[in-house]
């Protein structure tokens, strides 16, 4: 399956140049301040692209997903993942939005605990992991050179050993490498300037 991933658009999307592929992945800030409109925007575009699927979750900037369950069912031309799994040909999917807290912005929880039992519900056996931040030491280094991901999210992918894990949020650590048997994707399109000059990354499973 040929995997097209992008993240962290923040409502640009339409400006993106997509290869094909038979699955397209969000990872989350696809909207500026997750207004239903910007949700609605972006559903209706999703809807216009010739991907065979697509797999989204939020992230921080995507509010009204947090603060309205019902808002899940604006999605109509995609799978919307939340602490949530679906298969799809034969590949095992698991979506969160949850990230280490970041200011007042959605989807964030305290380091510790609270994300360790966040990242406990995830099943071993996942072939693809979506979140919307990176695991700790794994493309989440900042502009100020700071390690920003998710410690129990990296004790966790020790169990679960996904082939792939796509991720965005930081902007400045887009990319992808291989560790460990697993395949990193940090697909963030916009740079640390707001702008969707990183282009989609494709990967194949």
């Amino acid at each position: 399956m040929r995997i097209v991933c992008i993240s962290d658009t923040h409502g640009l999307h339409a400006q993106l140049r997509l290869p094909d592929g038979d699955l397209l992945v969000c990872t989350g800030d696809f909207s500026r301040r997750g207004r239903r409109a910007e949700v609605v925007e972006f559903n209706r575009w999703l809807g216009t692209l010739p991907h065979r699927h697509k797999v989204i979750i939020a992230g921080n900037h995507d509010f009204l997903l947090e603060e309205d369950s019902s808002a899940r069912s604006l999605f109509d031309h995609a799978i919307y993942l939340q602490d949530s799994e679906c298969q799809i040909e034969g590949i095992r999917i698991y979506g969160s939005p949850w990230q280490p807290r970041f200011f007042d912005w959605a989807f964030n929880l305290d380091r510790g605990e609270p994300l360790r039992r966040v990242w406990a519900q995830i099943p071993s056996g996942i072939d693809l992991l979506l979140t919307h931040g990176p695991p700790h030491g794994v493309l989440d280094v900042t502009s100020r050179g700071l390690r920003v991901g998710c410690e129990e999210l990296s004790r966790a992918l020790l169990r679960i050993r996904p082939r792939a894990h796509v991720f965005g949020h930081i902007h400045e650590s887009y990319g992808q490498l291989q560790r460990d048997g697993i395949h990193y994707v940090n697909a963030s399109s916009c740079n640390l300037q707001y702008q969707p000059i990183h282009p989609p990354i494709v990967i194949d499973l």
